[in-house]
């Protein structure tokens, strides 16, 4: 028998550097670990239980899940303030270039309440959700194996979100896991 197989009850990591992937499904890694394979509610999950925690690293599913959640919100979230618009019958006008139009038209009474709630729900979800984020993004590039303060090359005008995309896209390198903090 050979000394240097891996343990039973866990299966071979799939790339050098990477953790062994629990082998009973529904077990999860510990929370310092990527989790490679990751579902959708578990990705939206997991950000808050380590939200402050900039050390360690994130998979790509565990990035891309919570950005496509958080985008979806956003998007129904949008929908719902342009339906609700519709329904009370706001117009405006002046967006579509018409001055004399938009000085005839009032929004209903009900319809500014409605924009002031929709507004303080967006900077509550925005506040909220920046923290975990940032910390996210930031595992994120320490799994593709780059500094994690390369997350402000996206306020560069232009090239930087680009390159930042292209960085959280990027493939988990094995030397990512000198950002590990076991714990």
């Amino acid at each position: 028998m050979s000394s240097h197989l891996p343990p039973r009850g866990s299966r071979k990591p799939e790339r050098p550097g990477q953790q062994p992937q629990p082998s009973k499904p529904g077990e999860e890694p510990p929370l310092w670990a990527p989790w490679y394979g990751i579902g959708l509610l578990a990705a939206v999950k997991r950000p808050f239980s380590k939200y402050t925690d900039f050390s360690g690293r994130a998979s790509r599913g565990e990035y891309w899940w919570f950005f496509l959640a958080y985008s979806l919100v956003v998007v129904v979230l949008y929908a719902i303030f342009g339906i609700l618009g519709i329904i009370f019958g706001v117009i405006n006008a002046n967006s579509l270039g018409n001055q004399a139009m938009a000085e005839n038209v009032m929004a209903p009474p009900g319809f500014t309440a409605v924009k002031v709630l929709f507004q303080i729900i967006f900077v509550v979800l925005s506040l909220g959700l920046l923290l975990p984020y940032l910390a996210l993004t930031w595992r994120r590039l320490h799994d593709a194996n780059y500094p994690g303060p390369y997350f402000f090359l996206g306020l560069i005008p232009l090239i930087g979100p680009i390159l930042l995309i292209v960085y959280l896209a990027g493939a988990s390198k094995p030397e990512g896991a000198r950002f590990d903090r076991p714990r």
